[in-house]
């Protein structure tokens, strides 16, 4: 076998050789994964992008009063995306003249370019530093913006994309980062009907599933694989207890993959999965438990008309 090069090359193989196979949600994205997302935040099923739209929008004023600081401060988003929504909060805070600098910051650079190149040309004034990058990544950095306030964005309930205990860590790196005036403005998905969850996930369209079968298309492209996308299907599952939503591709027969790049040949058993992402749902005990968990404290919160999304601001309590 070749010498390891790559992040993903190492996942790809620890993923698909363990039992059960898995691969991690990030690879996703590339220009095609996010073009499905952007296409996915449309759909009318997939109601997450409209309750956070709706919070920005009834609170873009009272939001941005608590972020204002005497001299100034840095919005560091991370996961920043098409930035739909943070330009809700960017109009308002150029129309009163808040001092601050944008640091959107995303694993797609080809996200960061089309995002600077919008900004440019609807919000000008913004001042805008795009980072490419995973979180984990970035975090590391953020402590060297410590001259003035740091308030850092993490919308669309990404957190969700973790474990709890992953989500803890995460936390924690943010908080270790974190001092006395700064702040962390972060959107969680909140618990309801299983049903609309489940069709969040699971629209009629198939555009989630193009999505998650785009993890297999890149292995395709990237490591002249040989995965039969028809030969896969997605199957979701929510279990209300634990609020945890689990997306799958499940193989339709007993089947050979050749990823030749990587000499690997993988056996699939019919019916058998690879678990590609997990889109976890919250209520107000469990985020006061992890943010308690990680040296965190919501001190505000933000509910769309609906009830079914919150956006938590938090300090540090060190």
């Amino acid at each position: 076998m070749k010498k390891i090069q790559t992040q993903f090359e190492k996942d790809v193989i620890k993923g698909l050789t363990d039992y059960p196979k898995h691969l991690p949600s990030k690879y996703i994205y590339d220009q095609r994964g996010d073009k499905l997302f952007q296409e996915i935040m449309a759909m009318p099923e997939y109601y997450l992008t409209n309750c956070e739209f709706d919070i920005l929008s009834l609170h873009k004023t009272e939001i941005c009063e608590a972020f204002s600081h005497d001299k100034g401060f840095d919005l560091i988003e991370l996961g920043a995306g098409d930035g739909k929504k943070t330009k809700i909060l960017l109009k308002e805070l150029v129309a009163k003249n808040y001092d601050f600098d944008y640091l959107p910051i995303d694993i797609s650079q080809n996200v960061l370019d089309e995002l600077t190149a919008t900004l440019k040309h609807e919000i000008p004034e913004a001042k805008v530093q795009a980072k490419q990058g995973t979180y984990f990544d970035v975090l590391s950095e953020l402590d060297q913006y410590r001259d003035r306030k740091k308030v850092i964005l993490f919308l669309g309930s990404n957190i969700g994309n973790l474990l709890h205990k992953d989500a803890i860590e995460f936390l924690k790196k943010i908080q270790e980062n974190m001092h006395d005036d700064d702040v962390l403005f972060m959107g969680f998905d909140q618990k309801k009907h299983p049903q609309t969850i489940l069709n969040a996930y699971n629209d009629d369209t198939k555009i989630t599933e193009q999505f998650n079968k785009n993890i297999l298309r890149r292995i395709n492209r990237e490591f002249d694989a040989n995965f039969d996308l028809d030969q896969f299907m997605q199957w979701e599952t929510y279990n209300p207890e634990t609020g945890t939503a689990l997306s799958y591709l499940v193989s339709l027969k007993e089947q050979f993959v050749n990823i030749n790049n990587l000499d690997l040949n993988i056996k699939f058993d019919a019916w058998e999965s690879i678990h590609v992402e997990i889109s976890q749902k919250y209520d107000d005990a469990v985020v006061e438990w992890l943010s308690a968990q990680s040296g965190l404290k919501p001190i505000k919160t933000f509910l769309d008309q609906k009830g079914y999304y919150k956006n938590y601001i938090f300090k540090a309590t060190k």
